[in-house]
């Protein structure tokens, strides 16, 4: 999937996103893919999977969306 980050905050690691259809999906420490990520920005797309976690759906395998 791909969507936009909504909020992130550097010290907790968290966050959250929008998809491109609009759902809100929780961002955390784990959803990071690559370690060289330490922060994210309002409006920077991102690509990652969506997994349910205590009924909830978080993004997992979160990397930056590249253009070519």
């Amino acid at each position: 999937m791909q969507g936009t980050i909504k909020e992130f905050d550097e010290t907790a690691r968290t966050g959250s996103l929008l998809t491109d259809d609009h759902t809100e999906i929780a961002i955390d420490e784990r959803s990071l893919q690559e370690d060289a990520i330490r922060t994210l920005r309002f409006g920077q797309r991102v690509r990652f999977d969506v997994e349910q976690e205590d009924g909830a759906k978080v993004a997992r395998r979160l990397t930056i969306a590249t253009f070519e």
